[in-house]
């Protein structure tokens, strides 16, 4: 029972899968401070993958005083029954949590959060009329701009972008809720207990992603479940790192005014 020693950090598989089953039900705080201690390295790292493109006044320490939040949420709220590892878990609420605490902060500026409306809204609407995927001519056409204003538009708010994934999709009571990043899942996995809340929004949630264009939907699947960097991922696609910073943006964009469709009942 290596978790709760004192020369042993990293206790082994079935150990641990035998501590959080017993964490489960007796909620000893012993085990609750051993999960902390083995795993804050996981909230400075999930940190670190955040503060990239962030504005200088976002301070590195502050993004890991608002993840530790997430680490604690997650270590209560674990269910070792369910088919995922706590890794893979936990990175989704410390990363929720630090978003979760920008947004509150309110640190986007007003004009690119309007922006960032516009084009959503107007993919929304595009692609409602045409039953398909919206080109980036004919989205640009739609707001009145040539294809080098859009691109470079679509510079300006990719900043952002990450935020908007983890949006809360349904707001009502609290164990209600499940964000777009949390039914994110491995293509390869047949599971429908992957990181799930409510099965009937995580289908509606799926199935939009299913319907995003390839490189997309890929460069949600590499960036929130396998956990790479938009480097890594222009590695992998063999594309420079702004691309793929582009193509994160109208994947977003587009599942977002997918669902804004949905919600409105537009087909």
């Amino acid at each position: 029972m290596g978790l709760l020693g004192n020369d042993v950090d990293k206790p082994a598989e079935e150990t641990e899968e035998e501590f959080w089953v017993e964490y489960r039900k007796s909620r000893d705080p012993k085990i609750r401070e051993a999960f902390i201690k083995q795993y804050a390295p996981l909230v400075k790292y999930v940190a670190g993958k955040v503060a990239v493109g962030m504005p200088h006044n976002i301070e590195f320490d502050d993004l890991v005083g608002f993840g530790v939040f997430g680490l604690l949420d997650a270590i209560d709220k674990f269910d070792p029954e369910k088919n995922v590892k706590f890794k893979t878990y936990a990175v989704t609420r410390i990363r929720g949590a630090i978003f979760d605490e920008l947004r509150s902060i309110d640190w986007v500026p007003r004009s690119i959060r309007q922006k960032t409306r516009e084009v959503e809204e107007a993919i929304g609407t595009l692609e409602a009329q045409l039953g398909r995927t919206a080109s980036d001519q004919e989205i640009a056409q739609s707001l009145g701009m040539d294809e080098g204003e859009f691109v470079k538009t679509m510079m300006k708010i990719s900043g952002t972008s990450i935020l908007s994934l983890n949006d809360v999709w349904f707001s009502g009571d609290e164990s209600d809720k499940v964000s777009i990043g949390d039914s994110i899942e491995s293509p390869s996995s047949l599971n429908p207990d992957v990181i799930v809340e409510k099965e009937e929004m995580r289908r509606i949630i799926s199935d939009a992603i299913s319907e995003l264009p390839d490189k997309e939907k890929k460069i949600l699947v590499l960036y929130y479940y396998e956990d790479l960097t938009l480097r890594e991922i222009g590695q992998v696609l063999e594309v420079t790192e702004s691309r793929v910073s582009q193509l994160h943006t109208k994947a977003i964009l587009r599942l977002r005014s997918k669902l804004t469709n949905i919600r409105k009942g537009i087909v």
